[in-house]
């Protein structure tokens, strides 16, 4: 999808590049990882999900809620015992990127009723799904829970 075309606007921009998206637990287990950008290897990704989740754990509650790291600025907050994480580019905004996590989370949260990591562990296909709906080659495409949760809805009543 060439979600150029769409012309897609987000918090008064052109799309938001997101390059990868981490839940991770709080000792750093990773329960969930999407990569956007191409070319890493799995070496690369699990190096780069390393740095960054011992980056991002180890800061202080009352930091911000975002580190730069090689060319991404890695945007996360903790609900409950999960970490998001988000890798976008350097100059993108990050409240807007705080307002996709927390988009996503209510999404989950209206899904799964409160999601909790055991959530994540055992529907991590589910889990997978409802991200992409939202993000599409990086870009994020829906917002709204009802829409991102439809098809979703009638996958569980074809397969119930």
């Amino acid at each position: 999808v060439d979600v150029s075309s769409i012309g897609l606007v987000w918090f008064g921009r052109a799309t938001m590049t997101v390059h990868f998206l981490l839940m991770v637990n709080k000792q750093g287990q990773t329960r969930l990882a999407k990569y956007c950008k191409h070319g890493l290897t799995t070496e690369q990704k699990r190096a780069l999900e390393g740095e960054i989740v011992r980056k991002c754990i180890r800061r202080a509650d009352k930091k911000c809620s975002f580190v730069e790291h090689l060319q991404y600025k890695v945007v996360y907050r903790r609900y409950a015992s999960l970490f998001f994480m988000v890798g976008v580019d350097q100059d993108e905004n990050e409240l807007a990127v705080l307002e996709f996590i927390h988009c996503l989370v209510e999404t989950m949260d209206r899904y799964f009723g409160n999601v909790c990591e055991l959530d994540i562990m055992h529907n991590l296909e589910k889990a997978h799904f409802i991200l992409d709906e939202m993000l599409v080659n990086g870009y994020i495409v829906e917002t709204n829970k009802a829409n991102v949760l439809q098809p979703l809805a009638l996958l569980d009543n074809a397969t119930s």
